[in-house]
């Protein structure tokens, strides 16, 4: 990079870091540190949610997802509208009116206190797990930039967000979530145009949707029914519907975004706010990725996208000798895409995708060699096609505001995330069990103090993160481990009258083990794990409950009054 792209880089994340400190204004007191005092607007709630979802992983997972994929992951979002309208008719008044500061306070009063223990206690799990791959996200771009080992950049960026985050809470990660979502926007827009004037001449915007478009990555909707495939217009309806449901209405991160707002009104508005733009969000960004595979039609793209892991293999004959025939085959391929671009005709096109499937075959071979010599059978650079790419083919200046967007992404989400565990680890298990009477001053003390302590174990999540493979895929995949079983807990506390503490407890137990078991020994997709999570906990809590004569708690009446 050069000196004015680091002068960008840094400028941004010195200002980010003091803007956080300048916001911890009414933080003394646990409300203000957890809630804001319930005081936001619904456009900066509403800001912060899309915040905490466009994490670095979406700028540089679903772009490198959409160069080797397509657009097929716009399908994941498609149940997102149903699940936040169903949330704002229920979960969202049901939560404000309870005055509580987690999600799982309620189940304390519809249950007993180990079920809502246990329920926090897989949210902090699966949170934990989760913001380690958020962070491991923006670690690989600056190991591109920097040459830094990748575990080094891991504890620069998480420690880094940890700071204004302890200091700050929820009030500096909203507003600060607010300045970033516009520095987001901006650079993508950048960039977009920017891979657009880099086409040659007698190449359009429209001639490249084509070119991706004869190879399939533009199919947006697959109505198979097919439980083993990833994206369908069923699993993007129905499994991801269960997902979102979760995510929005029991995870702490999102559910603590809505209890900041300043009514039951703005709350709901906030999270309409992100139904129907995260659609329209997603879609552009994938479509960057789209125009970056478009771009490497006419220049020769690296072989393998993680130059470091490349470099163990680089010397060896084999690969030299594979490196020519990449070149070759690209040069081909190009060929073909300009013979296609000005005679669109069915020789041409079958010419093209021959082309096309040769040089893939290269790429595969390359990455299987890799694989091999580093002895990483995990290996995929799928995430660093998008930062490999900007660092390349950027002009000055462009570089710096792009990686400062990423910087953006991945620190609105850590932040968000790291507030949120401390919450819970505050709430429902240090003041719960130990400090039930501690003044306000000792629990934003030790709210701090875990804010730091999941810093440093997201740290260490990150850095095994980064080959696992789309970091997109495998965030929501961690998440799919638990969600379906959270819902189904709440559904059970909220729609089932007759399901009682044991039900719920035994319900979650069986649920959290029935995805397990689905997940070793059967072939269906993440996404799917949520209905079966769910159902199973729904199912088994409720034959539980039968065998309970106990009277229920007075949870709903105790929200009510």
């Amino acid at each position: 990079m050069k000196f004015f792209d680091w002068a960008v880089v840094v400028a941004y994340l010195v200002y980010v870091i003091w803007d956080g400190i300048r916001l911890s204004k009414h933080t003394g007191d646990v409300e203000g540190y957890f809630l804001a005092k319930r005081s936001l607007p619904w456009w900066a709630v509403g800001l912060s949610v899309m915040a905490t979802q466009l994490s670095a992983i979406t700028l540089v997972g679903a772009t490198g997802q959409a160069y080797t994929d397509g657009m097929r992951f716009v399908q994941f979002y498609y149940g997102l509208p149903i699940a936040m309208i169903i949330l704002c008719v229920t979960l969202v008044p049901f939560f404000y009116r309870a005055k509580v500061f987690t999600a799982y306070e309620y189940l304390e009063r519809r249950f007993d206190a180990k079920t809502r223990s246990l329920t926090s206690f897989f949210f902090l799990v699966s949170r934990g797990l989760s913001v380690g791959v958020v962070i491991a996200a923006p670690s690989v771009i600056l190991s591109i930039v920097l040459g830094w080992s990748e575990v080094v950049t891991i504890f620069v960026m998480g420690l880094s967000t940890t700071i204004y985050t302890m200091v700050g809470g929820v009030q500096a990660v909203t507003w600060t979530d607010v300045k970033q979502m516009f520095v987001i926007f901006f650079g993508l827009t950048i960039v977009f145009f920017v891979i657009l004037s880099q086409f040659p001449a007698d190449v359009t915007f429209f001639d490249g949707l084509r070119l991706a478009g004869s190879l399939g990555k533009l199919e947006t909707v697959d109505t198979s029914f097919d439980l083993t495939e990833k994206y369908t217009i069923w699993s993007g309806t129905i499994a991801a519907l269960f997902l979102f449901l979760s995510y929005f209405g029991c995870d702490q991160s999102q559910v603590q975004r809505f209890l900041t707002a300043r009514s039951v009104s703005q709350g709901r508005t906030s999270l309409l706010m992100s139904a129907f733009l995260k659609i329209p969000m997603q879609f552009g960004i994938l479509l960057i990725g789209i125009m970056v595979f478009v771009f490497y039609q006419f220049a020769t793209p690296p072989m393998v996208f993680n130059a470091v892991a490349e470099q163990k293999v680089a010397a060896t004959a084999e690969y030299q000798q594979l490196q020519a025939t990449h070149n070759e085959a690209h040069a081909k391929r190009e060929e073909a895409a300009v013979a296609y671009v000005r005679s669109d005709t069915p020789e041409a096109r079958d010419q093209y995708l021959a082309a096309d499937k040769e040089f893939q075959n290269v790429r595969k071979e390359a990455i299987e060699q890799v694989k091999a010599g580093t002895g990483n059978k995990n290996f995929n650079d799928v995430n660093y096609v998008f930062p490999t790419f900007i660092v390349a083919n950027m002009p000055m200046g462009v570089i710096g505001l792009i990686i400062a967007a990423i910087f953006a992404a991945a620190m609105s989400s850590i932040s968000a995330e790291l507030n949120s565990l401390a919450t819970a680890t505050t709430i429902d298990f240090y003041q719960r069990y130990f400090k039930r009477d501690s003044g306000d001053a000792h629990l934003v003390a030790f709210g701090r103090l875990a804010t730091l302590v999941w810093g440093l174990f997201a740290c260490v999540v990150a850095t095994y993160s980064t080959n696992l493979g789309s970091l997109i895929e495998v965030v929501n995949t961690f998440g799919s481990f638990f969600y379906g079983s959270l819902l189904g807990v709440f559904v059970l506390a909220i729609a089932v009258k007759r399901a009682r503490a044991r039900g719920a407890f035994f319900g979650l137990l069986f649920g959290i083990t029935s995805v397990w078991i689905a997940s070793y020994y059967t072939q269906i997709e993440f996404l799917w794990f949520n209905v079966v999570g769910c159902v199973v906990t729904v199912v088994a809590g409720y034959l539980i409950s039968l065998t309970d004569r106990s009277e229920p708690t007075n949870g709903r009446a105790a929200v009510e009054a």
